[in-house]
């Protein structure tokens, strides 16, 4: 049985024997409500997600944009908590969706859960790795050696402003694939991507050989597309939070993910 680096990397691997980028799709665990957040993901997975991405609700979500933030807020009122979201994720996993699945969460919860039992939560639910926003490769370790007792694989971020040392210290450090942030900023759909994303993803590219998923910003086919000749992942949460709100949201999501997905095709 595959540990969660493992099994990211296996998709990664697959995407790229098919010569297209994964696609990964974000969603906030608990929103709109709890039942229907799951059918949202299972949308996502059946219109062919290759890992997916479970925001974990937090209060404070520093790097998220607007629609992120009320989407969490929302999860947040109606008592959704890091234990809810194991379990919700465990949910998952007996329905036997078998593409890898990433928490996006921010420390603090993290910490008062406490890190050791909150990692083995993540393997006994079938997480397969953690992206941590606000937490630096220098205030890693601890995260870092409980996620390497259980075989799960920890996600550092890129930013454009980082300088080489800081890429080559997070390319060390970082398992399953690279988040390289396509800017500075938040969260959020936008009208086009930054002109120099090419070189951006070159400089990285120069300095390891881990796949890079770029996110922020993604919002259109013709975006991914871009990405997708560019990088080894397409991550899109905001637009597709957009589409899942609506009678028909879990239509638009398995339909929009599907796009996205023939939009990932290196050509």
């Amino acid at each position: 049985m595959m540990d969660g680096i493992e099994h990211i990397t296996a998709a990664f691997a697959q995407a790229k024997r098919e010569n297209r980028a994964a696609v990964i799709p974000y969603l906030p665990l608990g929103y709109p409500q709890p039942e229907r957040s799951l059918a949202l993901a299972e949308a996502a997975i059946d219109g062919g997600a290759d890992l997916l991405e479970l925001g974990i609700p937090f209060s404070d979500p520093l790097a998220d944009g607007p629609l992120i933030q009320q989407a969490t807020h929302t999860a947040l009122q109606q008592g959704i908590t890091v234990a809810r979201c194991l379990e919700m994720a465990k949910k998952l996993r007996k329905r036997e969706i078998s593409p890898p699945f990433v928490f996006m969460g921010y420390y603090n919860p993290i910490l008062a859960y406490g890190v050791e039992e909150f990692c083995r939560g993540c393997t006994d639910a079938g997480v397969d790795g953690l992206i941590v926003p606000d937490l630096p490769p220098e205030e890693g370790k601890e995260l870092e050696g409980a996620c390497q007792e259980q075989g799960i694989a920890l996600i550092y971020l890129v930013a454009p402003t980082s300088p080489p040392e800081r890429v080559r210290l997070i390319s060390e450090r970082s398992q399953g694939f690279i988040y390289l942030v396509s800017v500075t900023g938040i969260t959020g759909p936008r009208d086009q991507l930054p002109s120099d994303l090419a070189a951006f993803v070159h400089r990285v590219q120069m300095i390891t050989d881990k796949p890079l998923a770029v996110g922020f910003g993604i919002s259109s086919y013709p975006q991914a597309s871009r990405v997708a000749k560019l990088a080894d992942g397409v991550i899109v949460g905001s637009e597709l939070l957009r589409r899942a709100q609506g009678n028909d949201g879990v239509a638009q999501v398995r339909a929009f993910v599907a796009g996205l997905r023939r939009a990932a095709i290196k050509g």
